[in-house]
């Protein structure tokens, strides 16, 4: 899904896979300083970065090869290739299966299937409730589908909000309570805008994604700003992320995120505290809260 306009036009979303993995190339080269990879350059340079021929250089195919990589037709080139592509931009694992997808979709034709309206399994919520650490369930499309009540202490009562609007990306670009509940929400926006990229990717048939793009694309600056970036993430597992409460002050969770098994892709968020320390007690302090309003 691309973005094409300028900070305050229209913008349109829909998976152009063609363009999408143009635009994604071209940012690649882009953050590749010619310096960093031995190259000397006496000619004034009119944009960052690598250019075409010298990628295909560092890549060891021909200009001519590259260039219709970059023009978006992947469908007929080796696995070598784009291994080799991927190793010259320098990409990690995650941007690299980003452009075998963009590049050869068929190669991943299991993950084009546009994902079913989800529920959650009632085993999944008694599970969640059972947790003595704040968790929640969200689906490829980053709808929050079930939750604990120590996951609503800490990042605010999901339950008040229209079920449509109970999705991690809506709530981290659209709306300012949910944001002020993280220290570093302009970090927690990056890796979200990266993985909702990479998601959809994996379903570049949803239309609920594109309509979820287009309208944080029309409502976000922020987002249209990351969305141009063109990062992907699926999320760091063991990340640390500083939270903000108005009772317990600032304290740190790691995160830990693990995939559900059967039907739509989903995934479990369970966050923890590093033993004996203050933010442990601030989770303990929360929790024993919780139950207090339950009695």
């Amino acid at each position: 899904m691309s973005l094409h306009a300028a900070p305050g036009d229209p913008v349109t979303s829909g998976l152009d896979r063609r363009t999408e993995l143009r635009e994604f190339l071209r940012s690649r080269r882009a953050r590749i300083r010619p310096e960093d990879v031995g190259l000397l350059s006496h000619r004034r340079r009119r944009v960052p970065g690598l250019r075409r021929e010298e990628l295909a250089q560092l890549a060891g195919v021909s200009y001519a090869y590259y260039a219709r990589l970059e023009q978006g037709y992947g469908d007929t080139m080796s696995a070598e290739v784009l291994d080799a592509v991927a190793r010259a931009l320098r990409l990690n694992e995650e941007e690299r299966e980003h452009l075998i997808r963009l590049a050869q979709p068929d190669r991943q034709s299991a993950t084009q299937t546009v994902p079913t309206p989800q529920r959650l399994r009632p085993s999944i919520q008694h599970l969640l409730d059972t947790l003595g650490v704040p968790a929640y369930v969200v689906s490829r499309r980053l709808d929050i589908l079930g939750w604990n009540r120590l996951a609503a202490a800490v990042f605010g009562d999901w339950d008040r909000l229209p079920p449509e609007e109970r999705n991690t990306a809506r709530l981290i670009f659209l709306s300012p309570e949910a944001r002020d509940r993280f220290a570093d929400p302009d970090r927690t926006a990056l890796r979200i805008a990266g993985v909702l990229r990479m998601n959809a990717g994996k379903s570049p048939g949803d239309p609920y994604l594109s309509s979820l793009i287009e309208e944080l694309s029309q409502k976000s600056e922020e987002f249209r700003r990351l969305w141009a970036r063109h990062e992907v993430s699926c999320g760091s597992v063991g990340e640390s992320m500083r939270m903000r409460h108005p009772l317990v002050g600032e304290f740190d969770l790691v995160r830990e995120p693990m995939a559900l098994p059967g039907g739509a892709p989903v995934r479990l968020n369970t966050y923890h505290a590093e033993p004996g320390s203050r933010s442990e007690e601030a989770l303990r302090m929360l929790a024993s809260w919780e139950m207090e309003s339950l009695r």
